[in-house]
């Protein structure tokens, strides 16, 4: 329900794209956005009919044409804010734009902060709050896979899921309680195994949901993928051929690259983040060895390292000395195509030439396989949580571990009572949905006390 005091304030803000272009939307929200549009463009949003664009001339306090526009006016509840809404489809030049903006204050609007009419559309219970972050991820969507995550979630694909875990946990606390607050009633106080199975199948369904955790931050943020190697390995070679351009100096000079460079490229639906490094070596020095540190860091982070070697070399020449504890790795034997050394017979690695593209096609097929990429491997996983439901989901998680401990242990029912409590808020605060009246409805409901 909308927070006292906001439906009487009237927002407006640029909706589309903040650049010059063919056509821009200015949107209003609030009990008095037609009232303020009738004033800024000479009563044409009052004569509107609703939902239908109507063309209108905006005009300055001396009633000179700022522009001419088409409004759609939303009168009741059925808007993206749940409130009346009006859009103004005007011409995209920022001039334009802004002095429109500009009447739009004079009239009585005051300027949006960043995501109010989504915070207006969740107060107003239009949204839940997974379908308000999906808001975001759907515009900042940089794959075919984050965009259908981003879909699914401003649909309720995670709000439904964490809703049934909800309703199941509701069930198990309003029995838990029922037993607890009216023995008399001779309610069955299901403690004992299928009481706890009941829990473990909320936990089981909260495991589901963590383990896309992993996935949900790669679609959000992209694999951050490392492309190390010693100097003159093909490093910049390589980035420039996995983008299609010429984004990084190529030299045989070493030493070249100083400090790291990032671009972003898409496989089979999944962003990758390419970072380009200094290369790798002992006897550098000044700038160069702390293009060196800055390239140790970002390999020690990162998801993926694309450790590049010189074919042409011995295995020993073109070795690299790594940080412990990096995780999935792929070898890449560049300059294929000048003649690979023979000590290189039998090693694993992907054959690349960066001067012919010769195998960048394997080398894609590999990146597939060592993170699991595409939409046949990652399945339900499209519905991909995001930190902040992963924090609450594993506070759920642990509540309701320690209430089957309690209750296994034969403490008092009141104490795991509680710990289900905390675990029904903590879930609860994944959708904004935190109502103990629910609790209380279920208890009446289903028990029929005090029939």
């Amino acid at each position: 329900m909308m927070s006292a005091g906001l439906d009487s304030d009237c927002i407006a803000a640029l909706a589309s794209g903040g650049g010059t272009a063919a056509v821009a939307l200015i949107r209003l929200s609030g009990s008095r956005a037609e009232e303020i549009a009738d004033a800024a463009c000479g009563g044409a949003a009052g004569r509107a009919v609703e939902r239908r664009a109507t063309r209108a001339k905006v005009m300055d306090a001396a009633g000179r044409t700022i522009d001419d526009v088409l409004l759609t006016v939303f009168r009741d509840s059925r808007s993206f804010t749940g409130e009346p809404v009006v859009e103004i489809a005007c011409h995209g030049g920022r001039l334009i734009t802004r002095r429109i903006l500009g009447r739009l204050l004079e009239c009585g609007a005051r300027a949006a902060g960043p995501g109010e009419f989504t915070q207006r559309a969740f107060l107003n219970g239009k949204l839940d709050l997974t379908q308000a972050e999906a808001v975001m991820d759907l515009i900042s969507a940089q794959s075919d896979l984050a965009l259908r995550a981003a879909h699914e979630q401003l649909e309720g694909g995670i709000g439904r899921r964490c809703g049934a875990l909800r309703e199941e946990l509701i069930g198990v606390v309003a029995h838990l309680e029922a037993w607890i607050d009216f023995p008399e009633e001779d309610i069955d106080p299901d403690t004992g195994v299928l009481f706890l199975d009941r829990i473990a199948r909320t936990r089981e369904g909260i495991a589901r949901l963590l383990a896309t955790a992993e996935q949900g931050r790669i679609l959000r943020e992209g694999v951050r993928t490392v492309i190390c190697g010693r100097p003159n390995a093909g490093k910049s070679s390589l980035l420039n051929l996995l983008l299609g351009c010429e984004r990084a100096i190529v030299s045989d000079e070493a030493g070249t690259t100083r400090d790291t460079i990032e671009e972003t490229i898409v496989i089979d639906g999944v962003p990758l983040r390419l970072v380009d490094t200094a290369g790798l070596r002992d006897e550098a020095g000044g700038i160069e060895r702390e293009g060196i540190r800055r390239t140790l860091q970002e390999a020690s982070r990162a998801d993926l390292l694309l450790v590049v070697r010189d074919a042409t070399l011995t295995p020993k020449e073109s070795e690299v000395a790594l940080p412990e504890g990096v995780g999935r790795m792929v070898s890449v034997l560049n300059k294929s195509d000048l003649g690979e050394h023979p000590e290189w017979s039998g090693q694993p690695g992907v054959r690349l030439s960066c001067s012919t593209g010769e195998g960048i096609d394997r080398l894609r097929t590999a990146i597939r396989e060592v993170l699991d990429l595409g939409e046949s491997d990652w399945g339900e996983h499209a519905v991909a949580i995001n930190s902040r439901h992963r924090d609450c989901l594993r506070r759920a998680d642990a509540a309701l571990e320690t209430a089957a401990v309690l209750l296994e242990g034969g403490a008092a029912p009141e104490l795991a009572a509680l710990e289900l409590r905390g675990a029904l808020e903590s879930l609860g605060e994944i959708s904004g949905r935190v109502d103990a009246e629910e609790i209380l409805g279920a208890i009446f409901s289903r028990f029929c006390i005090g029939k």
